[in-house]
């Protein structure tokens, strides 16, 4: 830009702040015609050459009329329009137009001036949005990450079970480890996935958190139980003089898979007393040292693969040339958090953190063997596997109840675990030992009748029971409770009215309710008259000297020719022993 356009520039820019509001644009079109240029050219120029004034801040910049209920309400609406992915199906435009007709938003201001209420703009709700911290942007950003640490190698393993993309290892003899083409397996082809679905390649990958030592392990077919248990049990055993990395761990974290929180795994873990820490869904950053690990084995081993002469055809093959990459990784590659390769700072782990893992065939046995259940008997024993334990030890053990007994992998004497939970919710493994008898069948540790008692500590029902019966029967010692009870003492000393709340309860006076009469009679009921000689006989009984014989007899027979009724005796009574008496009564049928 040469000085005479820059001059020519200046003047333009003076003319036009003289002009005034309103009237720049014909100063600035007549210059750019005179120019040759258009006026945005010329606007450009003029950016170049002179200095605008910052434009003044508003006096509610960082404000905002948008109350937090409506942006709530807006955020809301457009969280739940997102799709898994983030992406967001619904506008803020969309939103406003729904929530507004549905009277659930009035998303307005106030014009200062008029006093005009006014909808608020498309962009003045996302600013609000943005102001509240309620933007679906910002929602969506993941949440902070607490890093984790564990104390000393073997604390905790993490494990995370990922299928190889690439590989498939044919059941037909002679092919070996085939490399899945984009052209041949994919979404549109569904079958020819599913061909091969029981040949597909599947990794374990185990990483030690501490150290970062990484044990990857292949099988086939599925994200099992089985697998999952196969690649643990190797990696806790010896293998190579040059990989150290054996031992069972405190805890181990997966994800919560069905094979991972399985019976077939837990087993074995419970037996161990190996804690199992389960990821919650959708977090796979709590354990993203293996994630990460996966990853790495996936670039720098598997791509390796695909270069040998001769593939793989087994899956042992497979495992050997993936154990080989894994020493040479672990024993050369320094690891980023502790600046030492892996295999140097897992060895750093002391005998008392070292603990060593029973033979596979032990640890398969527990594995698919659950843990069973035994009744405790009133001596405080319970029989598992051909052998009686006694349990007095556990805590919180009664007569009766029932307790979870599993093989103890650490001895070989016999001995079994009871398995409890404690108060903070953890299992723990209670070691108990077989009861040991004499040639005559006696337990080692029985008490010799005549060589004194020995009674066995009180459990914590005993000790219940004892503070109730000391309750009820108001006395301080187990002794006097023994007496008061002996003595029929009334429970709480009679201060308890077990009726009172009966006596208490208000009862509402009923008025009848009227009824109707009821139709129905009864049958009649007839009673064989008394002969004229049974009567006669009471009749003279009744009357002594006034029973005039034959003169009552007679009258008898000619006032009751069929007999006399029992019920009219009072009357024939008074009848006899008045003078003029009236005519007899009679019944009337």
């Amino acid at each position: 830009m040469n000085p005479a356009l820059i001059e020519r520039l200046l003047a333009v820019a003076r003319n036009a702040e003289a002009a005034g509001h309103g009237r720049k644009r014909a100063v600035y079109e007549a210059a750019a015609q005179d120019l040759g240029i258009s006026v945005a050219t010329l606007h450009r120029r003029l950016k170049e050459v002179t200095m605008t004034k910052p434009r003044k801040r508003r006096d509610d910049a960082g404000t905002t009329a948008l109350t937090l209920e409506e942006a709530r309400i807006i955020s809301g609406y457009l969280m739940e329009s997102c799709r898994a992915n983030g992406k967001r199906l619904a506008s803020i435009e969309n939103a406003l137009e729904v929530l507004r007709s549905n009277n659930m938003v009035r998303a307005e201001r106030v014009d200062i001036s008029t006093g005009e209420v006014l909808p608020l703009s498309v962009s003045a709700v996302s600013r609000g949005l943005t102001r509240h911290g309620l933007h679906p942007d910002q929602l969506n950003q993941p949440s902070p990450k607490v890093q984790m640490s564990s104390r000393h190698p073997n604390h905790v393993w993490q494990i995370d079970p990922s299928l190889c993309v690439l590989y498939y290892l044919p059941k037909k003899q002679g092919d070996g480890l085939q490399v899945m083409s984009e052209k041949e397996f994919y979404k549109n082809k569904p079958a020819n996935i599913r061909k091969i679905e029981k040949e597909r390649v599947w990794r374990y990958v185990i990483t030690d958190h501490t150290s970062g030592v990484i044990y990857v392990h292949y099988v086939l077919g599925a994200e099992t139980g089985q697998n999952l248990t196969e690649a643990f049990i190797n990696a806790t055993q010896r293998r190579h003089p040059k990989d150290p990395f054996n031992g069972v761990p405190l805890m181990v974290m997966v994800d919560p898979g069905s094979a991972n929180t399985g019976a077939v795994f837990k087993n074995l873990c419970r037996a161990l007393n190996v804690d199992v820490q389960v990821n919650r869904p959708g977090q796979p950053w709590g354990k993203g040292q293996v994630e990460q690990a996966n990853d790495t084995v996936e670039r720098d081993f598997e791509h390796r693969l695909k270069f040998l002469p001769n593939a793989p055809q087994t899956l042992d093959e497979i495992n050997t040339l993936a154990w080989a990459w894994m020493r040479a990784f672990n024993s050369s590659r320094t690891h980023t958090r502790t600046q030492r390769t892996r295999y140097d700072v897992w060895l750093t782990i002391t005998q008392e953190q070292l603990r060593l893992a029973p033979p596979p065939e032990v640890m398969r046995e527990l594995a698919y063997s659950a843990t069973q259940t035994r009744k405790v008997t009133p001596q405080l024993t319970i029989k598992f596997g051909g052998h009686e334990y006694s349990v007095s030890h556990v805590p919180d053990v009664v007569v009766g109840a029932t307790v979870d007994v599993c093989r103890n992998p650490w001895r070989e004497d016999g001995s079994a675990q009871v398995m409890t939970t404690n108060s903070e919710g953890r299992e723990v493994a209670h070691v108990i030992e077989p009861i040991e008898r004499d040639e005559y069948g006696f337990s080692r540790d029985a008490v010799e009748i005549g060589s004194g008692y020995r009674a066995h500590q009180d459990t914590r029902s005993d000790t219940e029971r004892k503070a109730v019966e000391r309750l009820v029967t108001q006395t301080d010692t187990d002794a006097d409770a023994e007496k008061a009870r002996r003595k029929k003492a009334v429970p709480f000393g009679g201060t308890v009215d077990s009726m009172k709340p009966i006596n208490d309860t208000p009862l509402a006076d009923y008025i009848p309710k009227r009824g109707t009469e009821s139709e129905i009679t009864g049958p009649a009921v007839e009673i064989k008259p008394l002969s004229h000689v049974e009567a006669a006989k009471i009749l003279s009984k009744r009357l002594g000297d006034q029973w005039k014989g034959a003169e009552h007899f007679t009258w008898l027979q000619k006032h009751y020719a069929d007999g006399v009724p029992r019920d009219v005796l009072p009357q024939v009574e008074q009848q006899l022993t008045t003078t003029d008496a009236p005519a007899p009564l009679r019944v009337v049928k």
